[in-house]
């Protein structure tokens, strides 16, 4: 069983490893990730060992709070604690800086030349002095609070934070200055000046309220950088329909979004958001698609077509009947998917885990052994505890835990926004190395519907070819199936039996005692019948990219009929794109080897594999991993799910199959070739993120602390105030999730290709957004098009290309529009 936790009381990459340990050591645990950035776990475990309760109480018993994540209609409340906790921050922030500004005015400005009120100044009144900046520090320490509540209680379970660094050093510091206000107390009392002078100008209550208020500044930029990092996600929960008008007893009732049942009759108003899955029952409008498929263009609906939910409905009045509702609409899985990527980890995330996991005790124990060497050095007790405690507060384990989950979260996000929807971090990582796309032909790299092309019957009528045809095919579920049946539809149908459907190679039936066949060359072949007369009409075929499917009866060929499954108009970009990135692109069809050499001719696929039944597609993926090549596979089918589970990243098109997409790591929401190299692209550029964060935090520590112990002062003098120690920790975290942040300015790489070119068409006749769709998908049939954006206000197409002009013009005049002028 899967399930999701919200977990609380998480501060850095030390709390979520000690979180992870705690459940992972549970017996029935199969899998858990802890994620510091969503707050989250994610677990897989067995439901006869482990309940959900034991799971919760195993967080608790880490030290922090746990409960099982709420479903896709309760988002809107989760979402108060975020905005309460954020306005903690901000108020602790301001208290913050309000009292420790006059602290550092006592403390330091009289080191600058402003002037102190005569009863702070002086050696005399050093008591004064020191007990008027113990007063301001108290507010900071009691708004801040928690980082000592936190931080101790970690210390004395024996798995210390970020928290504990902060609260052991800022203790430090205070107890320092208490300690210095009695030890003034006792010098003035005794006359000892000197002693006196000796704790005047080292107090530290400025260096601990400076450490909490960088530290809360520090967190407040970091939530608000964070925040960023998940809106595209927070865009997608907040499109979700809240409410919904059905009919129930005769009557429109309006309810909760939610309350939706399947089978309820929806009613969709002009201007209203689709609140379930359906299918349009009455009327007919354009539905703004723009949220699921990223097209701007409405798409028009009518009686009969299907409808997703939080798509907007633009113009008409329609009813649908509810179809999928709740967690099971398009929508809900859409904001599914891109959260449990979030929550999932990229392998290269683990070494810093590894890390994050001993990284506190270790740097208390430099922080303990570096106080130990100064002061048996002699250097005084004032500059082993400065050392010291700069070496607590300047250590991040914030960055190192934050590295990847910030990269993930934006990285996944941003693929939402172009209907690229990651499954997890391992695939996104995987996709990165991809070297090889293997691509299914038909949906994939065509249109998917075989059209009819050529009827060549022999030694019989063509309407008998047509008719023994259609009888056989009726029973067939195969795209090519329906193509002859809606050719052959007025055609006369034969009584059969026994009709068997034969797994890539086609259909039998048994039609007034005679067996008949219908499918591929092989197909009649393994049933005696010989088909080498035929092969000059074969080859003519299967050049210009099309189908044979041979028809026979009685143990006789009667007739081929040719079909053709249009090339999409983005295919050929999209491939050329993914040779720009230095991948080998392979096509995998079930057609003849003529068919798919004609094919990938066309397109510049130099590797083909033909005649392939579904299990041979899983293992033409295997044996090119096998090769050590990276592969990916692009399918949409039932029969590609064995191939894309094999494949190392599986990449299922958004029009395909439940079974496809359940099967793959990527789904391309748009059903856009194109989107295949933007993944693989948008991958690369989240794990180079990663890895320049990830250098960042070994990096910053590995320079920072050292720094902080005091190692070159011997050398350079340098010694580091625990002032700016915390300061730096702040700029560490606020740098990642930066870098971060500019994973969100990412580009389609849709592009124009070399030859392309843009020509803008002036056209007449449209008067409604039904006949900018019409001129849209005119000029997408065309060859060569790479996009087309139609403008219903000012009358015009752009294209973009290497199409010619006169196709472009012929396309729009044949949708029935007039053509004025091509630029």
């Amino acid at each position: 069983m899967k399930q999701k936790f919200n977990v609380t009381g998480m501060t850095c990459a030390a709390c979520s490893a000690r979180v992870e340990k705690c459940v992972a050591a549970l017996d029935g645990i199969e899998s858990v990730s802890v994620n510091l950035l969503t707050n989250s776990m994610q677990t897989e475990f067995s439901e006869e060992k482990l309940s959900e309760t034991e799971i919760i109480a195993a967080v608790e018993k880490a030290g922090y709070g746990a409960s099982i994540a709420e479903k896709e209609g309760k988002r809107s409340k989760e979402k108060k604690p975020e905005i309460s906790d954020s306005f903690s921050v901000k108020a602790r922030l301001i208290v913050s800086f309000a009292f420790m500004l006059p602290l550092m005015y006592v403390s330091m400005g009289h080191m600058i030349g402003l002037p102190l009120p005569s009863f702070l100044a002086g050696h005399s009144n050093a008591v004064s002095f020191a007990f008027t900046q113990l007063l301001l520090s108290l507010p900071v320490i009691l708004v801040n609070f928690k980082f000592f509540k936190n931080g101790f209680a970690s210390l004395f379970r024996g798995a210390p934070n970020m928290d504990t660094l902060i609260a052991v050093g800022s203790s430090a510091s205070m107890l320092y200055g208490i300690f210095a206000i009695y030890r003034m107390s006792y010098g003035l009392g005794i006359g000892d000046m000197a002693l006196v002078a000796s704790y005047h100008e080292n107090l530290y209550f400025e260096s601990a309220v400076m450490i909490l208020a960088l530290i809360t500044l520090g967190k407040f930029l970091e939530d608000r950088s964070k925040k960023k990092t998940g809106a595209a996600l927070s865009a997608l929960i907040d499109m979700s329909p809240k409410t919904a008008t059905v009919i129930r007893g005769d009557k429109e009732i309006e309810i909760a979004a939610d309350g939706v049942l399947v089978g309820d009759t929806v009613l969709i108003r002009p201007g209203s958001a689709v609140p379930v899955d359906g299918t349009v029952i009455e009327g007919y409008t354009d539905i703004d698609e723009s949220a699921i498929t990223g097209e701007s263009l409405p798409v028009h609906k009518a009686i009969g077509d299907s409808v997703t939910g939080a798509t907007i409905n633009k113009t008409g009045f329609i009813k649908i009947l509810a179809t999928r509702v709740g967690d099971d609409t398009a929508f809900a899985k859409i904001i599914r998917l891109v959260e449990d990527a979030n929550a999932t980890k990229a392998p290269i995330s683990r070494l810093a885990d590894k890390i994050a996991g001993i990284f506190v005790p270790t740097v208390m124990g430099i922080a303990f052994v570096t106080f130990i060497i100064w002061f048996s050095l002699g250097s005084g007790f004032e500059f082993a505890l400065t050392s010291a405690v700069s070496v607590l507060v300047i250590s991040c384990p914030c960055a190192l835990g934050l590295a990847t989950p910030v990269a993930i979260m934006a990285g996944t996000g941003k693929g939402a926004e172009h209907g690229i929807l990651i499954k997890s971090g391992e695939a996104l990582e995987r996709a990165r190395d991809v070297d090889t796309v293997v691509l299914d032909k038909t949906g994939t790299i065509t249109e998917g519907r075989p059209e009819v092309t050529d009827i060549i019957p022999f030694e019989c009528e063509k309407s008998e070819l047509l008719s023994i045809a259609l009888t056989v095919e009726k029973k067939s579920e195969h795209p090519i199936a329906h193509a002859i049946l809606e050719y052959a539809a007025k055609e006369k149908e034969l009584q059969c039996k026994d009709f068997a459907a034969i797994p890539g190679r086609g259909v039998s039936a048994v039609i007034d005692g005679d067996i008949c066949l219908g499918g591929a060359k092989k197909l009649l072949e393994e049933n005696g019948i010989s088909t080498a007369e035929f092969d000059p009409q074969l080859a003519s075929l299967a050049n210009a990219g099309k189908t044979p499917l041979f028809f026979s009866r009685g143990g006789r060929v009667i007739g081929i009929i040719a079909v053709a499954d249009k090339i999409k108009s983005t295919s050929p970009g999209a491939i050329n794109k993914l040779k720009e990135l230095g991948i080998d692109v392979i096509m995998l069809t079930g057609d003849n080897k003529n068919t798919a050499e004609g094919i990938a001719k066309k397109l510049g696929i130099t590797r083909a594999f033909s005649e392939l039944l579904p299990e041979d597609k899983e293992k033409s993926v295997s044996a090119l991993r096998a090769e050590g090549k990276c592969v990916a596979m692009v399918g949409d089918g039932i029969n590609d799910a064995p191939a894309l589970v094999s494949s190392d990243v599986g990449i299922a098109i958004g029009a395909g199959t439940d079974v496809a997409i359940e099967s793959a790591d990527i789904v391309l929401v748009k059903s856009d070739l194109s989107d295949v190299a933007t993944a693989i692209s948008l991958s690369r550029a989240v794990i180079r993120n990663i890895k320049q964060n990830l250098f960042w935090a070994f990096f910053y520590n590995c320079l920072g602390i050292p720094l902080a112990a005091g190692v070159f002062y011997p050398v350079l003098g340098w010694q580091l105030s625990p002032m700016f120690g915390a300061a730096a920790m702040s700029i560490s975290s606020l740098f990642v999730v930066s870098n971060a942040l500019r994973l969100r300015r990412f580009k389609n790489i849709k592009k124009a290709q070399k030859g392309d070119k843009q020509m803008t068409l002036k056209i007449n006749g449209m008067m409604c957004m039904h006949c900018v769709a019409h001129v849209k998908k005119a000029l997408e049939s065309v060859d060569g098009v790479l996009s087309v954006e139609v403008d219903l206000k000012s009358g015009t197409a752009k294209v973009t290309g290497a199409a010619p002009a006169d196709a472009l013009r012929a396309a729009v005049i044949n949708a029935g529009y007039e053509v004025v002028s091509v630029n």
